[in-house]
């Protein structure tokens, strides 16, 4: 919760921040926060690596949870101390338009670049373990451990929405009535907080032991197929496939998993000759387990790969909207909502879902699919899919409309003053659709990468979802420079797309092509998931096959 309390609070208040203070356009200061919410995601691979390798997921979230904390505290003191922003005497609101507002140092700029990265950096280790830790504390023989998982996984992202409105209302009053210092600092006091309780909790917690490194195993696997490529399972020498004997595998941490017949390239790094002899190298041969660790990893990749553009789309809302705002009335009676706090409807919309999750959706998609929980974790990634390309259409829709008023009612110059005839609230219907989407699609994927990924890489199996995440990020600044590149010509002194007037830009079209990414997306997706069956499936199929051998022999 601390941690999406900063994330958001980062996300949302950033790109006003560089702005109106640091005296930086929009288009810039769009991409340095996606670049921010990218590094903070992606980075969660290293954190996964460190917690399944060496630290353990306990020290690599109380690690990284202290980096995060200094890096808040850093972009408090860059808020709070006159000397890391520049001078703000005589830039008023014309000034900030004509962008005549004297301009941040250099080494102001890569002072605030440092310490919103070391913050990035420090959720590498809280993204990918949090998750997991929490799920570890249940123990996997108890009868009710599917149950409590898919409660568990439900909860914990309860918890990351809550966050998240706090970040979009509280954080956003305390900027507005007490400044950035405060804001931000606000930050920093919730992770402190959250860092006392995690530590206080410390003699309760169970612990998975760290089974060595996985991508050393997984570079063992390569390796070992790659010298073996040429040699045929028909060989003479062939002995079998390689697997220690007994209950236990190689691997800390880890159960034996058997083997399939996927990927059967692989299976050459187990491929046992007699020349191999008693005691083989590691990088010549594995056990079956550690081929099929990477069989699973591969297996997984296509699932969170085709969630990068759910990941794009709330990216570009983040940004995007919040500059629709401004020229829309915030007004609900006398109340007058800020700009900045209109992020907070999807967050409530997921809260809603998730408050209504079990009484209501559960057992009206049990009747329909017959599933215990309704629904399997792809098909809820699926439907997650499908609503996120209807809130990016209705985003499309609702911009041409928003953009063809301001133009008719003489608003075409002044982007920066709201409509008072043309309510913000519109905006809900494409905030309450990808809300929606993101319970279905990213709780479903949580659970589905944790429980299908092998036993000693639960961190990097959870990494995979943050890193899709990251991606989207990224892949969310990259098309907002193709489609600068392409859609400006100064020669004709035809603006962007994304032009900083938005009255005077086409987000219309831009909403459109990325419903059109989306509908691809989601059809790949569609694909991959009637290919991909879940691992209980294959180790009972493995089970029906060995069973049948004896019985075909006699």
């Amino acid at each position: 919760m601390a941690e999406r309390i900063a994330y958001f609070g980062l996300s949302v208040n950033m790109v006003a921040f560089m702005f109106y203070v640091m005296h930086r356009p929009f288009s810039s200061s769009s991409n340095a926060v996606n670049n921010f919410l990218g590094i903070s995601q992606a980075s969660s691979v290293l954190g996964g690596f460190l917690a399944d390798a060496y630290l353990g997921r306990y020290w690599t979230i109380a690690i990284f949870t202290t980096i995060y904390l200094a890096g808040l505290t850093g972009i408090t003191l860059c808020a709070t101390m006159k000397m890391f922003v520049p001078n703000q005497d005589q830039c008023d609101q014309l000034s900030l338009v004509l962008g005549s507002c004297e301009p941040a140092k250099p080494w102001q700029m890569l002072y605030l670049y440092t310490v919103l990265y070391i913050t990035a950096f420090g959720a590498a280790g809280i993204r990918p373990c949090v998750s997991s830790f929490g799920a570890d504390q249940f123990d996997e023989r108890s009868k009710d451990y599917k149950t409590l998982l898919d409660r568990f996984f439900n909860f914990f992202y309860l918890s990351v929405t809550t966050g998240a409105i706090v970040a979009f209302t509280l954080v956003v009053y305390i900027q507005i009535e007490r400044g950035w210092g405060a804001a931000f600092g606000s930050l920093a006091i919730a992770m402190g907080i959250s860092n006392m309780l995690f530590f206080a909790g410390t003699p309760l917690y169970r612990h998975r032991l760290p089974g060595g490194s996985p991508l050393t195993r997984v570079a063992q696997v390569l390796v070992a197929a790659f010298k073996k490529r040429n040699v045929p399972f028909t060989r003479s020498e062939f002995v079998g496939l390689y697997e220690l004997p007994g209950r236990h595998s190689a691997i800390k941490g880890s159960g034996k998993i058997p083997h399939t017949d996927d990927f059967r390239g692989l299976d050459k790094a187990a491929l046992q000759l007699k020349e191999d002899g008693s005691n083989p190298s590691p990088w010549r041969l594995c056990t079956v387990t550690q081929v099929e660790e990477v069989k699973i990893l591969i297996k997984l990749i296509p699932v969170p790969a085709c969630t990068i553009m759910l990941s794009a789309v709330l990216t570009e809302f983040l940004t995007l909207s919040i500059q629709q705002a401004y020229t829309l009335n915030t007004h609900i009676g006398k109340l007058k909502l800020p700009v900045t706090c209109m992020p907070v409807f999807p967050g409530l919309s997921i809260f809603l879902i998730l408050c209504l999750y079990y009484s209501v959706f559960v057992p009206i998609s049990r009747r329909i699919t017959g599933h215990p929980h309704g629904a399997s974790q792809l098909q809820r990634v699926g439907i997650g899919l499908f609503i996120s390309i209807l809130s990016v259409a209705w985003a499309g829709g609702f911009e041409r409309f928003r953009r063809a008023y301001a133009i008719r009612h003489g608003y075409e110059v002044s982007f920066l003053t709201p409509m008072p005839d043309l309510s913000a609230y519109w905006l809900l219907i494409q905030y309450c659709l990808i809300g929606i989407a993101e319970v279905f699609s990213i709780v479903g994927l949580l659970e589905f990468l944790y429980e299908e990924a092998p036993d000693a890489m639960k961190s990097i199996g959870s990494a995979y979802a943050a890193l899709a995440g990251g991606l989207g990020c990224f892949v969310a600044s990259l098309i907002n420079s193709i489609i600068k590149s392409v859609t400006r010509n100064p020669e004709n002194r035809q603006q962007s797309w994304l032009s900083q007037n938005i009255n005077t830009g086409k987000f219309d079209y831009f909403y459109w092509l990325l419903t059109v990414l989306c509908v691809i997306n989601f059809c790949i997706f569609l694909y991959s998931a009637n290919r991909y069956k879940y691992r209980t499936e294959q180790a009972l199929e493995v089970r029906e096959t060995n069973q049948n051998i004896p019985a075909e022999d006699s």
